[in-house]
């Protein structure tokens, strides 16, 4: 008996009316497989999707049939059955679109199965065809390179993006038609290029260190904060310059690195806010949410986990202007992140992680009115008033700020002053010189860290043992300041960053005692 095409079809192992494409899905920066199959048969019109699927998803119905009936597919002839496997993995989102519309087509004979095989395929599809960008490309390209998959079809919004992962051919299509045309071999695609981050400069974005008039303490502390990675908290009246210091940082910050960079795009791709015109993050981000934020918005969260301003400042600086004003909530959802340099964010059917480890830069009024000690306008707040406003900042938050630095009012000579202080570059080119001597620390086996803010009491114990002095002034500040453990730990993590910056192997006396007066508000905050 002659074999027909449709028992050809079943003997194969693919029976006809069935397409199957390969798409994935995010959580948080892991990428998750989906497998997605389409069974069209003739009969009543007819259309179901199963597997989790939001509503985002099952709205791919319109933007899918209208898309197919531009090339001429009418879907409601048919009776259609989409499968989203696994299906315990919620899916949300968009960019199913093509996946499914790829699958459809297949399944109703007009392009063959065995051109779908291998292929990741992301986009979402507008009503006229043409692809939209989606989130997350790049963890997802990198998850389906993990699984030996080789080709990808991204829209060309997100080819930038793309031609960030090397190991997987990336192709960037404008329209649905264009990839079908693709797919049938009658007119190729062009693979994606490789992209090529260049470091941007941080100074055209956010102005040059030697704007700032004065504030001689407070500018150290910069440099300090960013030769160690360590957290900073300016406390003073207004206009004293705070905000202005916190947003110069990342002109001192070395450039990010490769992996620093492409680190930072995955989490921004996951978010929706890489430039696809860049295709990544080439310049240490800049954060800085309004004391209203929420919970969620602060260290990430949602139905579907995204991630929040600690994650989206990750190698970069996270700026918490009037600290005193945030949800307790939400300064305390912070203790986690700052101690784990991470966020996990646990649903009851899976787990999001995001890296979460920038440079916290906080700043704060004394009190209310704001002008307590300030040494020409008089405060008007009470005492009670005063250790109220400061007690909203608890005392295990303050312990995870290395440096406490006090930023007075401006001196008019420092104001009227026509001289320029010491630009960026200067202090970014000793900034680099004391984070390189973390890295040959590390690279000699010393440290597991790169930077001295992350140095455990173990390793501390090794490259920070202070001298003689630096022993007696520790023991004197733990008697008189009441320092904590954790407190304890972050001075000579200070100190260690300090001798960096002194080109000191040892830590010395005048290095833990500039620490420990990087302290000295502690007593002053929590009173």
């Amino acid at each position: 008996m002659v074999a027909t095409a449709s028992t050809q079809a079943v003997i194969a192992g693919k029976p006809l009316g069935l397409g199957i494409a390969q798409a994935s899905a995010v959580m948080g920066l892991d990428a998750h497989a989906i497998t997605v199959e389409v069974c069209c048969t003739r009969g009543p019109s007819f259309y179901q999707i199963v597997g989790l699927a939001q509503a985002s998803v099952r709205e791919a119905r319109v933007r899918v049939s209208s898309a197919l009936a531009r090339l001429g597919v009418l879907l409601d002839e048919h009776a259609v059955t989409i499968n989203l496997a696994p299906a315990d993995l919620k899916k949300t989102g968009a960019a199913l679109d093509l996946a499914i519309a790829l699958s459809a087509l297949a399944a109703l004979d007009q392009l063959p199965c065995a051109a779908l095989e291998g292929i990741l395929v992301l986009g979402e599809l507008a009503l006229d065809g043409s692809l939209r960008p989606v989130r997350g490309v790049l963890p997802q390209l990198e998850g389906a390179r993990a699984r030996g998959l080789r080709h990808a079809i991204v829209p060309a919004r997100n080819a930038r993006e793309a031609g960030l992962v090397s190991g997987i051919t990336a192709f960037g299509a404008a329209h649905l038609e264009d990839v079908v045309a693709h797919l049938r071999g009658q007119r190729g695609l062009p693979p994606v290029a490789a992209t090529r981050l260049h470091a941007g400069c941080a100074e055209q974005r956010f102005g040059d260190l030697s704007d700032v008039r004065g504030q001689s303490a407070a500018r150290r502390a910069l440099e300090i904060a960013a030769a160690g990675g360590h957290n900073l908290l300016l406390i003073g009246p207004p206009g004293g310059g705070k905000t202005l210091l916190a947003r110069l940082l990342p002109t001192i910050l070395p450039p990010l690195s490769f992996d620093e960079a492409l680190e930072t795009t995955k989490v921004h791709s996951v978010a929706g806010l890489v430039d696809p015109d860049e295709g990544g993050v080439s310049v240490r981000p800049f954060r800085a949410p309004h004391h209203s934020v929420s919970e969620a918005g602060l260290v990430g969260g949602g139905e579907v986990p995204r991630p929040g301003e600690v994650s989206l400042a990750h190698h970069g600086v996270l700026f918490l202007d009037e600290l005193a004003e945030f949800r307790r909530g939400a300064l305390e959802a912070l203790r986690q992140p700052l101690e784990d340099g991470q966020v996990c964010i646990a649903r009851a059917r899976a787990r999001a992680w995001f890296p979460a480890r920038p440079l916290v830069v906080a700043a704060v009024n004394p009190c209310p009115c704001g002008y307590f000690g300030h040494p020409r306008r008089p405060c008007r707040c009470s005492d009670e008033a005063r250790r109220r406003y400061l007690s909203r900042l608890s005392g295990p938050l303050l312990d995870r700020i290395d440096l406490h630095v006090g930023v007075p009012p401006v001196d008019t000579l420092a104001l009227c002053s026509t001289a320029n202080g010491e630009p960026s570059a200067s202090v970014r080119a000793r900034v680099e010189a004391a984070r390189a001597c973390a890295v040959s620390r590390r690279a000699a086996g010393e440290v597991s860290a790169g930077v001295n803010a992350t140095l455990s009491r173990a390793e501390l114990d090794s490259v920070a043992a202070p001298d003689s002095e630096g022993r007696r002034l520790l023991d004197a500040a733990i008697s008189r300041l009441g320092l904590s453990a954790r407190a304890y730990v972050r001075v000579l993590r200070v100190a260690r960053t300090i001798a960096d910056l002194a080109d000191s192997a040892r830590v010395r006396g005048p290095h833990i005692a500039e620490a420990i007066s990087g302290r000295l508000l502690d007593r002053e905050v929590t009173s």
